[in-house]
């Protein structure tokens, strides 16, 4: 039942996001969830290898190439999921950053120990 509750806040979560930001574009409430979908899949499975395989570059950058891998994924879910469109990298980092935002203040008060 929790996974579904914190399912449904990512959802939550990219609607808002998507919706503050005109470059990045949901055909309709379902795409949005098939995107959430995607872009949870993704950072389960994909991040955590991007991040091993670029930790050389992330030490350089002080951390700042995670914003890059960040961008990636959501323009590999962008590229995935027909109906959602990001319209450029730098929209994408945006995203990907006011998406951060909203995903810690959905956890931080919902869960006092941050799953």
């Amino acid at each position: 039942m929790d996974i579904i509750v914190r399912f449904i806040l990512y959802v939550v979560a990219v609607l808002i996001t998507a919706y503050m930001l005109p470059g990045v574009n949901f055909k309709n409430f379902w795409t949005a969830l098939i995107a959430a979908a995607v872009l949870s899949v993704l950072n389960a499975f994909i991040k955590p290898l991007l991040v091993f395989l670029t930790i050389p570059i992330t030490f350089a950058t002080l951390g700042l190439f995670l914003l890059v891998i960040n961008a990636g994924i959501i323009l590999l879910a962008a590229w995935l999921v027909p109906g959602f469109d990001v319209d450029s990298f730098w929209w994408a980092l945006l995203f990907s950053i006011v998406l951060s935002f909203f995903t810690y203040l959905f956890k931080a008060n919902t869960d006092s120990s941050f799953f």
